[in-house]
């Protein structure tokens, strides 16, 4: 498989490349000296409008990866004997190289689902062994928005995944790495669909959604962030100039621009799976809910399109592929491939 340089694909959003906006954001930080660490103008004027945004509760810190964001907010919460519930499909469970087991020294809890979504029913079965000192202690829910296939939690499920963690006494942690992409299909704002619904540990995303680079680990309670900036030295992801990383997020939330591009993500994935859903041999595998768009194809067909366009097989035994759309995808992107398709398929 040959990616293909500077050729738009379908491979991932993070393989897209950087809001043009964000961009001069980078370029206008870049005039002159700022003081290292965090003490800088563009991160105080972040501080402001992510307490407006998310509560002035919230506290937060930038990180540089996703993961980083995942494993340091999971960390932050528990001790070596807790458990983390999560869905068998989560990033923390499958794509993370076992970093959140390796440096939290907990035990993930995977619940099989049909959909990547985590229910009460479904964590119901790890809600046991409190206090028994030879089972791992239930500490947290992680769930993923969107999910890693693509589907979505409503409020009212998040805050009955919540309700239920709360009652035992647990917390709710959040993989927030598409966040935007849910918020834009639920027309509602992000804190609406994270941590006004019971979200008490979050991982803000803009990497997939026109950012360079850069998360926000994000605490709803100044209590759960205690300590977390000495977590986050030990854990190598203290940005130095770390104004970088607010510049792009100022910019990110600047008008929505946030919404725009994931607004237009979700849009070219409906669109491709309207294109692709009628052509014979290809059977949609999940409701096209935020900007991914999994399917079955003929095995013989996923090499052929590969070498046109790059993506990845989501499930080499069943012939599941999943095409992934981003802020820049374009509709022609969309019509060159769904033409191709019928072509390889006729």
């Amino acid at each position: 498989m040959t990616a293909y340089s500077g050729k738009r694909g379908f491979a991932s959003d993070n393989n897209a490349g950087v809001d043009r906006a964000i961009l001069a954001a980078l370029s206008e930080v870049n005039d002159g000296h700022a003081i290292a660490y965090g003490d800088d103008p563009q991160t105080h004027e972040l501080k402001k409008q992510l307490k407006a945004v998310f509560g002035p509760e919230c506290e937060f810190f930038l990180v540089f990866t996703g993961t980083a964001a995942n494993v340091l907010g999971l960390a932050a919460a528990t001790q070596p004997y807790h458990g983390v519930i999560c869905a068998e499909t989560a990033h923390i469970n499958v794509d993370e190289c076992g970093a959140p087991e390796k440096f939290t020294s907990c035990k993930l809890l995977s619940v099989k689902t049909p959909d990547g979504k985590l229910k009460p029913s479904l964590v119901k079965q790890h809600l046991h062994g409190f206090g028994f000192e030879h089972h791992v202690q239930p500490r947290l829910v992680s769930l993923t928005q969107a999910t890693e296939m693509g589907t979505l939690y409503s409020p009212d499920e998040i805050r009955a995944l919540a309700d239920q963690a709360h009652e035992h006494d647990l917390l709710l942690h959040m993989d927030g790495a598409r966040i935007a992409n849910a918020a834009a299909a639920l027309n509602c704002s992000i804190a609406e669909t994270s941590t006004k619904c019971g979200v008490d540990i979050l991982s803000f995303g803009g990497t997939k959604n026109g950012m360079m680079y850069g998360e926000a680990v994000v605490f709803s309670r100044p209590e759960l962030a205690e300590g977390f900036k000495y977590r986050r030295k030990q854990g190598m992801q203290l940005a130095s100039k770390m104004r970088y990383i607010s510049a792009q997020f100022l910019a990110y939330l600047e008008n929505e621009r946030w919404l725009k591009n994931a607004l237009h993500a979700n849009r070219m994935a409906r669109m491709l799976g309207d294109a692709v859903s009628d052509i014979p041999g290809v059977e949609l595998t999940q409701e096209v809910q935020s900007n991914a768009v999994f399917a079955r194809i003929p095995a013989e067909a996923i090499p052929v399109l590969q070498e046109a366009f790059f993506f990845y097989v989501w499930n080499e035994e069943r012939h599941e592929v999943r095409w992934m759309c981003s802020f820049d995808t374009r509709e022609e992107d969309v019509e060159a491939f769904s033409t191709l398709l019928r072509k390889i398929l006729a």
